[in-house]
């Protein structure tokens, strides 16, 4: 099993992942370190929680669009995908939060 370290929001994130996956994650947490500061000033300093609530709204929305332009089946398995994704994302971070 292999580890990546992403930087969001200032910190550093390590997170497991399937060996050959590391670049994927990377993409993955750069997309959700790019709109940190946006959804942060958003959330009006509520904390790291709500702050990754906006950016999962704001990654939602963009798949929409996608989904809306790219017909029903292939924006139901994206955002399946994607779903995904962020669920193991949030769940990384909450254990992150929990030992640091």
């Amino acid at each position: 099993m292999a580890e990546v370290s992403l930087m969001i929001g200032g910190r550093a994130h390590r997170i497991a992942c399937a060996d050959g996956q590391e670049a994927q994650l990377e993409r993955l947490g750069a997309m959700v370190a790019e709109r940190w500061d946006t959804a942060q000033r958003a959330a009006g300093g509520a904390g790291a929680e709500r702050t990754m609530l906006l950016i999962a709204l704001m990654l939602a929305d963009a798949l929409s669009d996608a989904r809306r332009d790219s017909g029903p089946q292939g924006a139901a398995n994206g955002l399946d995908v994607l779903a995904t994704r962020l669920e193991a994302v949030a769940t990384a971070l909450e254990q992150n939060g929990k030992s640091a």
